[in-house]
């Protein structure tokens, strides 16, 4: 036991530091201020009963310091049973640029048909994507145009949080930081497989290419996460936004209840991924759940803590490092008890997803 402690310390020390190299190499060397490349871009938004959103979402790209006369809003609404839409036209005089579209006759199911109808009606030849309830942070547009300008085909971006004063928010934006984390550094290391719809980016002659969303229709979401995987089958150039002035931030649902029902649809999106993509997660989750199970053997096999305090030493120090890169500021404890409750979680949604049913709004 006391040969097995000592192997899983030193993994678990150079996976930390593979972690920490990676991810500050990532939001270190994120260029913001390149040479503006203003090139024409096609936002497209689609919207279910999000009228007590939208204003918030509008006031934020009418902040956007990128030229109106470059970019267009493609506002779909859903099949709405608020007044969502009616909502959204009050901005037609504040942009000039705004489209608006109902989604009664869409020709995919959910969300994707809402987007391939925005798609359809595009007129630019790059596609921004995010949702009726973010908030953009002033240079989003500018920091995708520069990235597209880099030849890059599927660009995605930070999509955190709001921090509020509430223990389910709190968790809610620790287990964003966590995911996240993950998935920019497998991304960093050349093996991209999800990223924010909030937040995405896509050049439409790649988004054809791939055949649009007609082989994401394996679930009901999945809009993100099973794009890129069609991209990384067709070796496109994944890129990804890290800059402070490119976040897009959002409301998480108020209750577990909620919560839990959107991450069983993103978890129930991952049994869709590639195999070497499953494999990654399915060996890097094991090996955390193993090391915070370590904390029960404690009793009879004392060197079991070494694995259990490795494993929450390396992760309070990446969490501490980077959670300001989110507007996070968790307290120590919060920390502690959260890493044991994320990798809980963790184990509930793949269960959650396996075995209930999966719906949309």
């Amino acid at each position: 036991m006391a040969e097995a402690a000592i192997i899983s310390v030193i993994i678990f020390s150079a996976l930390g530091v593979l972690f920490y190299h990676t991810l500050l190499t990532l939001f270190n060397n994120e260029i913001e201020n390149l040479d503006d490349v203003e090139i024409k871009l096609s936002v497209i938004i689609a919207a279910k009963n999000e009228a007590s959103n939208i204003s918030r979402l509008f006031t934020s790209l009418e902040k956007q310091n990128y030229p109106k006369d470059k970019f267009e809003i493609i506002f779909v609404d859903d099949n709405s049973s608020d007044t969502t839409f009616s909502e959204a036209q009050k901005f037609t005089s504040l942009f000039p640029n705004l489209r608006l579209f109902k989604a009664d006759y869409k020709k995919l199911p959910a969300k994707k048909g809402a987007l391939d109808l925005g798609i359809t009606e595009s007129r630019f030849p790059f596609l921004l994507f995010t949702d009726a309830d973010c908030v953009l942070q002033n240079g989003w547009l500018k920091t995708f145009s520069n990235k597209f300008a880099q030849n890059y085909d599927v660009i995605f971006g930070l999509a955190p949080f709001a921090f509020k004063r509430s223990f389910a928010n709190h968790f809610f934006c620790f287990e964003n930081l966590r995911t996240t984390m993950l998935t920019f550094t497998a991304a960093q290391l050349g093996m991209p497989y999800s990223g924010a719809s909030r937040s995405l980016g896509i050049v439409k002659e790649t988004f054809l290419k791939l055949g649009g969303f007609n082989k994401t229709l394996q679930t009901v979401g999945g809009d993100d996460d099973l794009l890129i995987r069609e991209a990384v089958k067709n070796n496109c150039k994944i890129g990804i936004v890290t800059g402070k002035n490119s976040l897009v931030f959002t409301d998480p649902e108020e209750n577990f209840s909620e919560y839990v029902k959107q991450k069983r649809r993103h978890t129930a999106t991952s049994f869709h991924y590639l195999a070497k993509h499953k494999l990654f997660l399915a060996l890097w989750h094991l090996l955390n759940i193993l090391a915070i199970d370590a904390l029960f053997l404690i009793p009879f096999f004392p060197e079991a803590g070494f694995i259990f305090l490795s494993k929450i030493l390396c992760d309070y120090i990446l969490v501490y490092s980077f959670q300001k890169k989110f507007n996070y500021k968790f307290s120590f404890g919060e920390i502690f008890f959260f890493q044991i409750l994320y990798e809980c979680f963790i184990v509930f949604n793949f269960f959650s997803a396996k075995f209930l049913k999966i719906k949309w709004k």
